[in-house]
């Protein structure tokens, strides 16, 4: 990537840097490959979750010193800030393999995506960023879809513990809205990406190794084929699949970020079908299509949105945190250094 006048940037990865609905768009499909991955490793849920986080943390680590010479180190508030955002982190993930074990993998990652409703809801109560009218308008069509999804519509059946599941999958998309909603706050105001990202695997690293330790568990030396698919768990989605969205979640509004992520569903359906042949019937295809379609739909009045914005703030304005500006608390705008 090269710059000219210190400001343009070329290739693809440029391209994606520029684009924070895109990037958003493909850190969601590269996570939607964990319930699979899941699945696959067969691993307990503390194992599961201290592995994901532990084996990433290294190569995240070493992105976030690599950051921190160019940019500088960040303030301790927002380093602590990230790591409280990494417990929640843990808990997701905690609870997420509960569901997938007892209500399948496809249904749980649709639960754990009803965190749409937490984020958008908490961001217009707390900090007043009320949505796009467009986005208020595709919620229902996009839940519409995420129960088709689901497979709940029609019978599905497969569930081995439906109620518990449910009870599951719920506190995933709370934990997973907390988690979100968190990790932004700590990236308000810098152009740090990979630094929060580490500080919250740390975190969650951190939070699941004691989960493990207390409530019992967690395997310390996960035996192969297992190992394998954790480690490819923690750099495929912890690695890549977050930096993808920890560069473009705090230049998205919450809601329009959130409805991003609801591609994962629709992107787990098609991975589920294809390598563990769970084939989707009639409606969750359709559901998928109702919800991609939303997002899209989203994404597309947001980036006109963003376009008709000013290019630079009056500096004799008031600072926009002290007065309150939803975009400046939530971290919306937050430019990603070139």
């Amino acid at each position: 990537m090269t710059a000219n006048n210190g400001t343009a940037r070329r290739g693809a990865v440029g391209m994606l840097v520029d684009r924070p609905l895109l990037l958003a768009a493909l850190g969601a499909v590269i996570i939607s490959t964990s319930a699979v991955l899941v699945v696959l490793a067969g691993a307990s849920a503390a194992s599961t979750a201290f592995f994901r986080t532990g084996l990433a943390l290294p190569v995240l680590l070493v992105l976030a010193l690599l950051e921190q010479r160019r940019n500088g180190s960040r303030p301790l508030a927002q380093r602590l800030r990230a790591g409280l955002a990494g417990l929640f982190l843990a808990v997701d993930l905690i609870v997420w393999t509960h569901a997938i074990a007892d209500i399948g993998a496809g249904v749980a990652t649709v639960l754990g995506n009803l965190q749409v409703l937490f984020v958008a809801g908490i961001a217009w109560l707390v900090w007043h960023e009320r949505p796009h009218r467009s986005v208020l308008a595709a919620i229902p069509v996009v839940m519409a879809g995420v129960v088709l999804v689901s497979g709940l519509v029609g019978g599905h059946g497969t569930a081995a513990h439906p109620i518990a599941g449910v009870i599951y999958g719920v506190s995933t998309g709370v934990s997973y809205a907390a988690f979100i909603i968190t990790l932004r706050r700590s990236s308000t105001g810098s152009p740090h990406v990979a630094g929060p990202m580490a500080d919250a695997t740390a975190g969650a690293a951190v939070a699941a190794l004691a989960y493990g330790l207390v409530f019992g568990g967690l395997t310390l030396h996960p035996v192969w084929p297992a190992f394998g698919w954790l480690l490819t768990l923690a750099l495929v989605s912890q690695v890549i699949g977050w930096l993808a969205l920890t560069s473009s979640l705090p230049r998205l509004p919450a809601s329009v970020g959130s409805l991003m992520l609801l591609l994962q569903p629709a992107a787990s359906l098609a991975l589920a079908a294809i390598i563990l042949n769970q084939l989707p019937t009639l409606l969750q295809i359709l559901g998928a299509v109702l919800i991609c379609g939303g997002a899209l739909g989203a994404s597309v009045a947001a980036a006109r949105t963003a376009d008709r914005r000013p290019a630079a703030p009056d500096p004799a304005a008031p600072d926009p945190a002290a007065a309150g500006d939803p975009a400046a608390v939530t971290g919306s705008g937050t430019p990603i250094p070139g």
